[in-house]
């Protein structure tokens, strides 16, 4: 007797039972630190087959803005400002500020069309702290994202309402100085 297994074929959808609901998590400092951990894990998840984004809003150096992002593997974007120096002020040129505000235009956007499974928006507290992006907008954007997508947001001093909205928050403490 021959039985023979029904199996799903290599391009078939899967349907789950259940609706996958992406989480909101904070890693937050009170130092200005970069987050070596959520960059493993973004790498991670790429490697995995999974689209990633990480936007890191403050740094420059690259020349690179939005319409040049840097691919890591095939699964990750990893885009910045067209600046040429990274950002520790509020006082910025024109320049500065409208590629600042490009870039977080364009994250929305490709988060909203549901481009990407995860999204790391680096240093978005200082940001907000800086009075670049605003934080109304970010509970906003928080809001209506699409619910299947993961968000990590990072920086020091992260605002009190986008902690509330925070699914998970790991607090970064040193626990000597060097």
């Amino acid at each position: 007797m021959a039985v023979q297994l029904e199996t799903p074929s290599v391009n078939s959808t899967l349907k789950l039972p259940y609706t996958v609901e992406g989480l909101i998590q904070v890693f937050t400092t009170s130092h200005r630190d970069f987050f070596t951990s959520v960059m493993a894990q973004s790498l991670r998840i790429a490697g995995q087959g999974t689209s990633v984004l990480v936007v890191q809003f403050l740094k420059g150096g690259i020349n690179q803005g939005h319409e040049k992002p840097i691919q890591l593997g095939q699964k990750l974007d990893w885009i910045r400002c067209d600046l040429p120096r990274c950002i520790d002020t509020p006082h910025l040129e024109e320049n500065e500020t409208e590629s600042l505000q490009k870039l977080w235009q364009h994250t929305q956007k490709v988060v909203l069309q549901g481009k990407y499974s995860l999204v790391v928006l680096d240093e978005l507290s200082l940001a907000i702290n800086l009075g670049l992006i605003l934080e109304t907008e970010v509970l906003s954007f928080l809001a209506q994202r699409p619910t299947n997508v993961d968000i990590i947001l990072t920086g020091p001093e992260m605002p009190k309402s986008i902690l509330d909205v925070a699914d998970q928050i790991t607090e970064i403490r040193r626990s000597q100085r060097p």
